[in-house]
């Protein structure tokens, strides 16, 4: 009796920096919060229609601006305002997620003695990429709040998690490895679309039947490595004529990048054989009319977009990475290609271009390994066992 009495008053606070983030990493999480009879509030910056979206489905949305640079006066007053928040609502868990929201939600939470701190790292910010200062500088920052800000740390990358036990950011017993996961049954299914829809799509998208279709989804900025695939497509169009590259994604009013994106925009118009529709959320069914998912990026943590590739039966290319080399074994379900090199990501385009078996024998290694280790149900269950956990501590 004591413990249903705690879960039907546990209240938690999920904070993240915009709306497409709840979206993206949180929605899938809110039946599970409801079944249990939590009380969840979401808070982050509201972007545009899809805030009031998300309302609409049952989301408790709170508009907090979060600035994507750390050092923004606007920041300093988020902090006030979740702090505000957190001691009027009197939450028993902060979780708070990406880099910048995730530092202003626990430093409101440590001002106001909240019960309760989870991070979850969806990719630490500082990578292997990066200059040798830059690196040292986040990481020190990351190692500091993981100490001293946050009572569990949950991490999406085995590499993440690996690195937070070697260097002590907390007690072994402080830390979780939880990967994602997608929903392999009732969405991210090639079975489940059919011929009638996807020939629609194709019509829509002028994309024709004998087209090989290079698919990436994701934010248009430079670090995504977008430069980098748009220079390997103009070089296999040389070689391929019916090659076809599909990007799905736009650029947030938020975003840094927007010299990268001006130039990108530039490129898409001037190239009837790339075809941008922007943001969808069509999303299983433009994969099912794709040969091959590309995400060619600089830094990830675990990213969904070639976890929902892989439970769509397709091969990937993508960047040799943290997160990306966890789900992509190269040379069984897909390539892994070096950061920055437009040379080798033509290269392995041009070799899936022309050799549909190596296409489908990837492919159908690729749905093995999302219903091994990346099933939604799975990960779901992780969480709840989570939750269950700080219930019983409380």
């Amino acid at each position: 009796m004591t413990s249903l009495l705690s879960a039907i008053f546990m209240k938690i606070l999920q904070v993240c920096n915009i709306d497409t983030a709840v979206a993206a990493f949180l929605k899938p999480l809110h039946s599970m919060f409801m079944q249990q009879d939590y009380t969840v509030h979401y808070a982050c910056t509201q972007t545009g229609s899809l805030f009031k979206e998300l309302q609409n489905e049952g989301l408790y949305m709170i508009h907090i601006p979060i600035h994507r640079r750390i050092y923004s006066l606007q920041n300093i007053k988020s902090i006030g305002q979740l702090a505000v928040l957190m001691k009027n609502e009197r939450y028993d868990v902060v979780h708070v997620h990406t880099p910048i929201a995730a530092i202003l939600g626990r430093i409101a939470a440590k001002l106001v003695r909240v019960k309760h701190v989870i991070y979850t790292a969806h990719g630490f910010y500082f990578h292997e990429h990066m200059s040798k200062l830059n690196y040292l500088f986040y990481y020190h920052i990351e190692k500091y709040f993981a100490r001293y800000f946050t009572d569990t740390l949950h991490l999406v990358s085995r590499e993440d998690y690996d690195l937070c036990i070697t260097n002590q950011f907390r007690p072994k017993k402080h830390l979780v490895h939880i990967q994602n996961g997608v929903d392999l049954r009732f969405r991210f299914s090639e079975e489940l679309i059919n011929c009638t829809k996807k020939e629609s799509l194709r019509k829509e998208l002028f994309i024709q039947p004998n087209d090989i279709v290079f698919t990436f989804v994701g934010r248009l900025v430079r670090e995504k490595g977008i430069l980098e695939l748009l220079e390997a497509f103009q070089h296999l169009k040389q070689e391929c004529r019916r090659v076809k590259l599909l990007i799905i994604g736009e650029l947030s009013t938020s975003e840094r990048d927007q010299k990268s994106y001006r130039k990108i925009e530039k490129d898409i118009q001037n190239d009837t054989s790339i075809i941008a529709p922007g943001y969808r959320k069509d999303i299983p069914e433009l994969l099912s009319i794709s040969d091959v998912f590309i995400l060619p990026s600089y830094r990830e943590g675990l990213p969904l977009s070639i976890i929902e590739a892989m439970a769509m039966k397709k091969p990937i290319i993508a960047t040799n990475i943290r997160g990306c080399r966890e789900e992509v074994m190269h040379g069984k379900n897909g390539f892994l290609v070096e950061v920055g090199n437009p040379e080798e990501l033509y290269q392995r385009m041009y070799e899936l271009t022309v050799n549909h078996n190596l296409r489908s024998e990837f492919g159908q290694n690729s749905r093995k390994i999302a219903e091994k280790y990346f099933d939604k149900e799975e990960v779901l269950s992780k969480l709840l066992q989570l939750y269950h956990q700080i219930e019983k501590d409380q």
